[in-house]
């Protein structure tokens, strides 16, 4: 009979943060197929603006007001959401409820922003290939945004329950990685849609 070396691993952690844990890979991946999903739709975008000699079709260019407040408010994001980060690793508790909370207010924030940045587009998306590619980026970019405020949502709800430990902390920093490729996917987008019209 062989026996088979056996090496008693109970003493190792049952969770780590960045590279060392699978939900960081997991959410490494969402943003490269994300990213390449933007980098279509801006493909797609400028395209149509290449083959058009009037850019954009029949309407002005989307108005800057509420645009530039969103993309204020996501770059001042940065700053809490890595307080959020740090707290996370350092299993800071009470620093990571309140920089949750705020990372989740911020986010409401941003959703009704974003919705009042869609009645200034000055186009609707079914009138023209400019409009549908215009309400096509910016509606990826909102459910991007959507989806990581409802897991803060979440987040913040457990993190004032029993289940605020252990684990908890890696994924407030999965969540923290991921926020911050919304914010960076946006400045490109941000560039095309609202100043790329104006140059």
């Amino acid at each position: 009979m062989r026996h088979r070396p056996v090496q008693d691993v109970s003493a190792l952690p049952h969770y780590a943060f960045g590279s060392r844990m699978t939900t960081w890979w997991g959410t490494l991946g969402f943003c490269i197929l994300e990213g390449t999903g933007f980098a279509m739709a801006i493909g797609a975008y400028l395209y149509l603006a290449f083959i058009n000699p009037q850019w954009p079709l029949s309407a002005p260019p989307p108005a800057l007001a509420w645009s530039s407040a969103v993309t204020i408010v996501m770059v001042l994001s940065v700053w809490p959401n890595m307080l959020a980060k740090v707290a996370a690793k350092h299993e800071d508790l009470r620093a990571v409820r309140r920089d949750l909370v705020i990372m989740s207010a911020v986010g409401l924030l941003l959703i009704m922003l974003r919705f009042l940045e869609f009645g200034a587009l000055h186009v609707r998306w079914d009138e023209n290939a400019y409009g549908s590619v215009v309400w096509l980026l910016l509606g990826l970019h909102t459910t991007h945004i959507i989806t990581d405020v409802g897991d803060t949502l979440v987040l913040t709800v457990l993190m004032f329950t029993k289940h605020g430990r252990g684990r908890r902390f890696s994924d407030v920093e999965d969540n923290a990685f991921y926020w911050n490729f919304v914010v960076l996917s946006w400045l490109p987008i941000y560039a095309l849609l609202y100043w790329g019209p104006r140059l």
